[in-house]
This record gives structure tokens, sequence and C-alpha cells, in this order.
């Protein structure tokens, strides 16, 4: 008998890859502290692929402590720079000096996923993703800025690449729902192989 699925996550674009690709599964919110874990991560001199997989790893222990036998699918993302990582903008004035920052230059979008059963990892990932800005002029930044409002807070670097974000690229390498903070096909495949979901 297949597990129950649960997503350690608030996140909606998460929740619909899911639901989009049929899997059935509960989303749980994991109430960690994910500044607190970024500056301990920080002051150890932990890597950008270390930080998203161990956010990851706290979501998905967090909520499957409290979900024995549930198959828990914890999830984190985070922008690199230059190796600085940067985090979601909280106004629209931190999002243009982001978007600023990244204009004309390549960065990194590492997207981490770790399952756990019963407090213990059983499987994880992380997906890379190179993305390049295109040297867009002041006036299109504040054009886009202005049409996209709220959403600029709502994704790390101000952009959606889902949407009109994607007028800001002129290069992406790499898989597409890892840009979207899921490395979704590498999750289904481990699904499938251990018949937690139809293959």
């Amino acid at each position: 008998m297949a597990a129950q699925i649960i997503l350690a996550s608030t996140s909606a674009i998460r929740r619909q890859l899911l639901e989009n690709a049929g899997v059935s599964f509960t989303a749980l919110p994991p109430r960690v502290d994910e500044q607190a874990i970024k500056q301990a991560l920080a002051d150890e001199g932990a890597t950008p692929r270390d930080v998203a997989d161990t956010l990851a790893e706290y979501k998905a222990r967090k909520v499957s402590d409290k979900n024995p036998g549930a198959l828990v699918i914890g999830a984190d993302q985070v922008l690199e720079i230059g190796g600085e990582i940067l985090d979601k903008p909280r106004d629209a004035e931190e999002a243009r000096a982001q978007l600023l920052r990244l204009r004309g230059r390549p960065h990194r979008l590492l997207s981490a996923a770790v399952i756990y059963r019963d407090g213990e990892p059983l499987w994880r990932t992380v997906g890379i993703v190179r993305l390049t800005m295109r040297d867009f002029s002041d006036e299109f930044l504040s054009d886009y800025m202005g049409r996209n409002g709220a959403g600029l807070t709502s994704s790390v670097g101000g952009y959606k690449l889902e949407e009109e974000g994607v007028r800001l690229f002129s290069r992406v390498e790499g898989d597409y729902f890892s840009v979207l903070g899921l490395p979704l096909v590498e999750i289904l495949n481990y699904l499938t192989l251990q018949g937690e979901i139809d293959g």
C-alpha cells in the first residue's frame, strides 16, 4: 500500500506542480526559522548548494517527526550570484536592486528536495539551473516593475520565469521545474520506482 505523501511547503507553485502531475498529496507548513538556519550556515561557510539542501532537509524532518509513516517532501531554493545568496526582496525597492544586480550577468538557482519517512532521510537531490539576464534598459525595468507590482517580492531575484519574468533573460540552462523551485522529474521518478505512485 502506498504511503501518504506530504509536501512540507506553503509554496503555491510547488503545490500546483505536484497537482498537475497527478500526485495525491497533502501540503503542510514546515514552520522552521529559515533565516536563523541560513545565518548559522553562513557563519559556518556553507556553500549555496549545502544551504538549499539543509533547508529542504529541515522542512522534511520537521513535518516527518509529526507524521509517522508518511513520505514527506521538503524543498527549498536559493539564488546564488558570485558566491553570495540572495533572499526574496522585502519590497519593490529591494526587488529593483536585485534586478539591477542580476542585469547582464549569469546566476544560479539551486532547487533542493529531500524525502523523509519516520524522521529519517530516504532520498535527496539538488537541481542546478544557470540563468543569464539580458542587459535590459532602465525604461524596460521600470515598465516591468509597474506591470508586476506585488509579484516582485514573491520570488527571489524579483522575477517569475513562468510569467513575464521570462522576458528578462537571454539564456536559461537547466530544468524548467527546478527554476520553479521543485526538481519535479527526479521526485516523480523516485516515487514511481518506490511504488508510491503508479508507473
